[in-house]
């Protein structure tokens, strides 16, 4: 089974440009693209040029960007673990110091 391609609003619009000059079966071989799938752009591109292909007000962005800072907490979450270990290694080794070299 396939998985869902998404493709840009540029992409798209360039491919509908394409039906100008070559039929609509070259264009779907040539892009690999369903014919029905292609006739959806062109109808929504012909009901309305300017806001064909808009998507979901570039919600993607914020998700990416959200996917990045939690992606930055866990790694920082990941050091501060580190670090804690690591002072608290610390810490019982210089108490074992202090107790095999009292001042």
């Amino acid at each position: 089974m396939r998985t869902k391609r998404k493709f840009t609003r540029d992409f798209k619009l360039s491919v509908v440009n394409e039906l100008e000059s070559k039929s609509f079966a070259q264009v779907c071989r040539e892009h690999d693209i369903h014919p029905s799938l292609l006739s959806k752009w062109r109808r929504d591109y012909k009901e309305n040029p300017i806001e064909a292909f808009s998507g979901n007000g570039n919600l993607w962005k914020e998700d990416a960007r959200i996917a990045q800072y939690e992606r930055i907490i866990g790694q920082q979450c990941a050091e501060i673990a580190f670090l804690k270990k690591t002072l608290g290694v610390l810490h019982e080794k210089r108490a074992e110091e202090r107790k095999r070299w009292p001042q």
